[in-house]
């Protein structure tokens, strides 16, 4: 949630650096995190945060860093069939979908 990753955003706007914010929208069936968890991607790389506690995490990292080099927004949508939930041991499969802006000062 936001209150996780506040203290980052701010030492990143005394510094007036650039942020990206990737926002769990929405989620459907089985999902790690609940709508409004956040993840927050300086553009040196530091990270504060989460949108999933997988392997998700990597490409909205990438679409963060996309995002603060182009300005440009971007809803991600990720998912997990039941089918492929099942085979890896999971009770259902699930879908989020993660909004990802940059953050001026």
């Amino acid at each position: 949630m936001m209150q996780d990753v506040l203290p980052f955003i701010d030492e990143c706007r005394d510094r007036s650096e650039p942020l990206a914010v990737a926002t769990v929208v929405r989620t459907y069936g089985s999902a790690p995190r609940q709508v409004g968890s956040k993840m927050v991607v300086s553009q040196n790389g530091a990270m504060a945060g989460s949108v999933s506690g997988g392997c998700v995490e990597g490409a909205v990292f990438e679409e963060c860093q996309l995002a603060l080099k182009t300005g440009q927004p971007k809803l991600l949508t990720f998912g997990v069939s039941n089918e492929q939930a099942w085979e890896v041991g999971l009770a259902c499969g699930g879908t989020i979908e993660v909004f990802v802006e940059r953050l001026d000062w």
